[in-house]
């Protein structure tokens, strides 16, 4: 049970979202929103909820997948899931796709020493912090509004430190972080609807062969 003074103290991220939503929804002209996503599913119902507040890139940056054939086949799902729901909802003004080719090597020596930590431990905040550094640089380099990623959306993710990241890469970067925890008001729910309605791949671990390893062992 956490201790009464941690619980009066927890941010809760998607008050802070709607406070952001409520100030940009007036905005005469869209905001740039440059929107990390790990996956298709995960960015089905972010990307439904946020393209009618922001103009939105697609950042696909993900070198902790393995192996490299998983990458490029959850690069195409993302692709392809945009293409459809611009079509389907008519945001093809709203949203772009930056892909980003396999660097794997980036992934392995951001996570060096910590290969036998424990899934959702000091390896995978690593990682959310390399993935989140690559955004914060891709929205300083197309003048982007704001970052943020969709990796919140998972009930697996810590989303106290998935924005504690965002907020130090922002002041790093000098770009305001859009908080959130995607997963609140039945978000993950939703994208789980999304991905039967598109039809998406839905993989059955995270991403890296630490994850791999762990899925094969249950």
């Amino acid at each position: 049970m956490l201790p009464l003074f941690f619980e009066m103290n927890r941010i809760n991220y998607q008050n802070e979202l709607e406070k952001t939503l409520t100030v940009v929804k007036d905005a005469v002209k869209k905001p740039q929103l440059l929107l990390h996503s790990c996956c298709a599913p995960c960015s089905s119902y972010v990307l439904e909820y946020l393209a009618a507040y922001f103009e939105i890139t697609v950042l696909y940056y993900n070198p902790n997948i393995f192996p490299q054939e998983e990458y490029f086949f959850r690069r195409a799902e993302q692709e392809r899931f945009i293409k459809e729901l611009c079509e389907k909802r008519g945001f093809a003004q709203e949203i772009h796709f930056m892909p980003v080719d396999y660097r794997s090597e980036e992934f392995y020596t951001q996570i060096k020493g910590l290969e036998s930590e424990p899934e959702g431990g000091a390896r995978c905040f690593k990682c959310y912090e390399l993935r989140l550094r690559e955004a914060a640089q891709a929205a300083q380099e197309i003048g982007a509004d704001y970052f943020t990623t969709t990796l919140s959306i998972s009930p697996l993710k810590s989303a106290e430190k998935l924005n504690e990241i965002g907020s130090k890469l922002s002041a790093e970067f000098d770009i305001p972080y859009l908080y959130s925890d995607f997963k609140k008001k039945d978000g993950y729910a939703r994208s789980v609807e999304l991905s039967k309605e598109f039809n998406m791949y839905r993989q059955n671990y995270c991403g890296c062969v630490y994850s791999l390893r762990k899925e094969d062992r249950t």
